[in-house]
Formats: C-alpha cells, structure tokens, sequence
C-alpha cells in the first residue's frame, strides 16, 4: 500500500447529476457521495481530472447562460484501509417496493431486492431523484409492459422495472454507463431488452412507460421525443427536476395530464399520462 493518497472533494453549485455523470465518465476510482459533495479518493495523481471538472463548469455555464460554481479542493493524506471506510459509508436505502443495498450488504425479506455498487454509476437509491422514480415505478409500473429508461446511469431505475417484469429498454449518451448498467442487470439476474449509446431520438418503438430522471433543461429540450415515445393511456416519469424549474417542465408537457407530484427537499418528479384521443 502506497503511503499517500490523494482525496480531492468537489462541490458544485447546480446540475450536481450532470457533474456526478462527468465525473463517473472521467474516473473509474471510488466516489463517495454527502450533502451534495462528491469526494474522490486515488493514489494517482488528479490533476487531470481536475482540468476536466473546471473545464466542463465553463462549458455548462456558457451553455445554460448561468454562472455556475464548482469548488474544488484537494487534500494529500495519509493512507489507510479508505476502502473499507467507503464501505461503511454507503448504506442500504428503502425506496417504494424496493430495497437498494451494495454487493457487500444482505438483501431483505419482504422487499423487490436490488444489488447495486454505488461505485459504478450514478444512481444508488439515495438521491432524492432516484428515490422518488423508484416511488413511481412501485406504483406504475405492471408486468408485461414495455419501458424506456432514458439517461439510465446505473440502471437502477429500469432494473427495478424489470424485477416487475417490465421489457426494458435502456439509453445513455455515456457509454460507460450504458456498460456499467449491462453490468448491473447482469448482477440482478434481469435482461435488458434493447439498450444504446444516444438519446431518445434513436428509439424504434413506443412505449407503455417512460422514464426520464435527468435534468430540467434536458427534459425541456427532449420534450417532443419524450411525447413521440408514448403509446396512448402511458405514463411518463419526469425527474431531476429542481423546484424552481417546475413551472417550465409543467408547461411544456401540459397537453398531458398530471398524475401526481413527488416533492422531496428541492427536488420534484413528476407523473404524467397521455390520454387516448
């Protein structure tokens, strides 16, 4: 074991999911997720990481015409079993019908059961976001049906579709995480039933269920894919949506019907149905 590793903590000032993607895409080293920081932890030196984290800040801030802040700070500690405490750090979560716990934890009687290793992509179960879809999956989502999950990072959310006996179909613009979900399937003994590297735009069939838990201004530019996958009397689950953006996410789907509103902290989800002419 080396004596010194690097723990570098970065904490974004908005568009934490979109910062957690990159960061995911850029490293494959341990990521520890408290109170809206994310904190890496490596024996190899992160500068470059850290070129790429100021430089997708400046992109996204020209991008969404905001100024967004990352802080980012570095620290060079001593070395110790870091492993084993990131472990401890992460814990079983209860979302809906469905317990998420990491490969090191035991499953629990009772729940739908979900194997997932928080390291590998974003989605654990513990974001608000997450949380609030697998609500709407446990409510909605029926045997038999057909489901797109769209910007599925770990998975967890299409996973928990097919352990209900969804088809799921899966799509990414990161291929690591489209990697990373196949992975996950994989480990939870469900299959996929189609799954690409792109958007919505690609996709040949619709759909009984859709699923988007990204960003507002993602949704916002995707809305008229999102409605074209629908099939008459399906539901569409919109999330990563912070509060003060509901209003616009609201109005753009509003030739939908609103189901039901899922508040947790800042962060919305919302269910939506597209009525049969």
């Amino acid at each position: 074991m080396q004596e010194k590793y690097y723990e570098l903590t970065i904490v974004p000032s908005s568009y934490y999911e979109l910062f957690i993607d990159l960061i995911f895409s850029l490293s494959d080293e341990a990521v520890e997720e408290i109170d809206n920081k994310i904190i890496i932890r490596t024996t190899n030196n992160p500068q470059n990481l850290i070129d790429g984290i100021e430089t997708f800040t400046q992109e996204l801030s020209l991008a969404f015409g905001e100024d967004i802040i990352c802080e980012i700070s570095l620290e060079e500690k001593q070395n110790e079993d870091w492993i084993a405490k990131y472990k401890n750090s992460i814990t079983p979560v209860s979302a809906g019908e469905f317990y998420i716990y990491p490969s090191w934890e035991e499953s629990k009687d009772g729940m739908i059961n979900i194997k997932l290793d928080p390291a590998l992509a974003f989605g654990s179960g513990h974001h608000e976001t997450t949380s609030s879809c697998l609500e709407a999956i446990s409510k909605y989502v029926k045997a038999d049906e057909k489901l797109l999950d769209v910007g599925t990072g770990s998975g967890i959310l299409s996973i928990a579709a097919s352990k209900k006996g969804a088809i799921c179909d899966i799509c990414d613009t990161d291929e690591q995480s489209i990697e990373n979900s196949l992975k996950n399937f994989e480990l939870n003994s469900v299959k996929v039933n189609r799954a690409w590297v792109g958007s919505i735009s690609e996709a040949k069939e619709s759909y009984d269920i859709v699923v988007a838990n990204i960003v507002a201004d993602v949704l916002l530019m995707i809305s008229s894919d999102l409605k074209k996958s629908l099939k008459d009397n399906s539901i569409l689950v919109l999330s990563g949506i912070l509060d003060k953006y509901s209003d616009k996410v609201m109005s753009k789907f509003g030739d939908l019907t609103l189901l039901e509103t899922i508040s947790k902290n800042e962060w919305i989800t919302m269910v939506y149905k597209k009525e049969k002419i």
